[in-house]
């Protein structure tokens, strides 16, 4: 069950509290809901108003305590290499879009110290991460290039292996291993990360990837939406003994709100769906993929409506959130702890954490469990805060790992 919605004390310390250490997630998925409900239509889907068909909007982020956001660049790792990175681009053009109509409301970040005057001014501030290394097309030029036009983190992968000439450079959790964790090209892509001040995101790799880079990696890193393994077993969760790496490395995990990733029943009941699904030939369509409407066999969707009438799908709450904060504060500390709720990216999400209003009500739940305003205040924003520091400290554009100018 849930827990009851805090107390008007824990209310108002928790108000206060973000009123000085605003939320900055690690993951919001606006820029592709757009693409997709709408083309980038702003007139459509104006965000200083309502909008029902999406997580997030500007007075929910205000409701929310939102002061600084890392918009997703995403884009399907399915999609051809050239395909890809032109709508990189185009997502990277929908934040431009995004903070040209609404200054009042937004401002571009790349630094910590940029975070902390946008804040400070009442603003939001305007980060990127490129989710999956399929973005980069296999050339540190590219992933330079990124950073330039203002992307802080790249995901090393998605749902897919990405590939340089064919070859895969990176594990993902959700396909079959092929490079052992990260190719000597992977690590490459890792070194380069560190040296022009970008972070390395590991959210969606397999456990040997996490592992190469944090062997590799000269700068603390993160996981932009993951959650706790020893907690819900699901393969895009971290392992314990990755947290109690990631500690010594002084990274952050941003725990997501994903109810696969955050209550084991649902995980469970998605993956019996899946095997049903695939049973009878039905395709899957999610918000990750530009699919609206697939046609199936008639006989077949019947079929998989009667199976999902006689299994109806559990619930996550906020309160399977709290207990993935808890365990990851047991193990790796409240000073590696952050917030990824992957708004816009998920079809569904617990009960309590619907929109990006909700982060009080999370809060409110860890207050009621013990937490400290210091640690609340490292959750929100002070410990990603530092991490981005650490990579900017870390990075030295002056270097090149290969000559002047090095694709790959």
């Amino acid at each position: 069950m849930i827990s009851p919605t805090p107390r008007s004390g824990t209310a108002a310390r928790v108000q206060a509290l973000l009123n000085d250490h605003p939320v900055l997630d690690g993951h919001n998925d606006v820029a592709w809901a757009l693409r997709r409900q709408v083309a980038y239509d702003l007139d459509r889907r104006d965000l200083a108003t309502s909008q029902p068909l999406l997580h997030t909007d500007i007075p929910r982020l205000r409701q929310g305590g939102v002061g600084a956001q890392f918009f997703s660049v995403y884009v399907p790792g399915t999609m051809p290499t050239g395909d890809a990175v032109v709508a990189v681009l185009e997502q990277i053009d929908c934040v431009a879009a995004i903070l040209a109509r609404y200054p009042e409301t937004f401002a571009a970040a790349r630094t910590a110290a940029e975070v902390r005057q946008v804040m400070a001014s009442g603003r939001i501030a305007a980060l990127m991460g490129a989710e999956g290394g399929h973005s980069i097309a296999g050339s540190l030029a590219v992933l330079r290039t990124l950073q330039r036009l203002g992307v802080g983190y790249l995901t090393l992968t998605h749902n897919q292996n990405p590939r340089k000439d064919g070859v895969a450079w990176a594990d993902a959790a959700t396909d079959r291993p092929e490079a052992d964790g990260l190719s000597a090209f992977g690590r490459d892509v890792v070194r380069e990360m560190n040296r022009i001040g970008m972070l390395v995101d590991l959210s969606h790799v397999a456990p040997a990837t996490m592992a190469d880079a944090l062997d590799t990696s000269t700068a603390p890193v993160i996981f932009s939406h993951s959650s706790c393994r020893a907690v819900t077993d699901h393969v895009r969760d971290v392992p314990d003994d990755v947290l109690t790496r990631l500690a010594a490395n002084d990274g952050v995990l941003m725990v997501t709100f994903v109810p696969d990733f955050v209550n084991q029943a649902v995980a469970d009941h998605t993956a019996a769906h899946d095997r049903r699904r695939e049973e009878l030939g039905v395709a899957k369509t999610t918000v990750y993929t530009e699919i609206v409407d697939t046609e199936h066999d008639p006989a077949a969707l019947k079929a998989m409506q009667e199976w999902e009438a006689a299994h109806p799908a559990p619930v996550a709450t906020l309160s399977d959130v709290a207990d993935h904060l808890d365990h990851a504060r047991e193990v790796a500390g409240p000073a590696h702890l952050g917030l990824g709720g992957d708004y816009d990216g998920v079809e569904s999400l617990p009960t309590g954490l619907e929109d990006v209003s909700t982060y009080p009500a999370l809060l409110g739940e860890l207050a009621e469990r013990g937490w400290s305003d210091a640690d609340l205040a490292g959750l929100t924003s002070g410990n990603i805060l530092r991490v981005l520091q650490a990579a900017e400290d870390a990075a030295d554009v002056t270097a090149t790992s290969s000559g002047s100018v090095r694709t790959a």
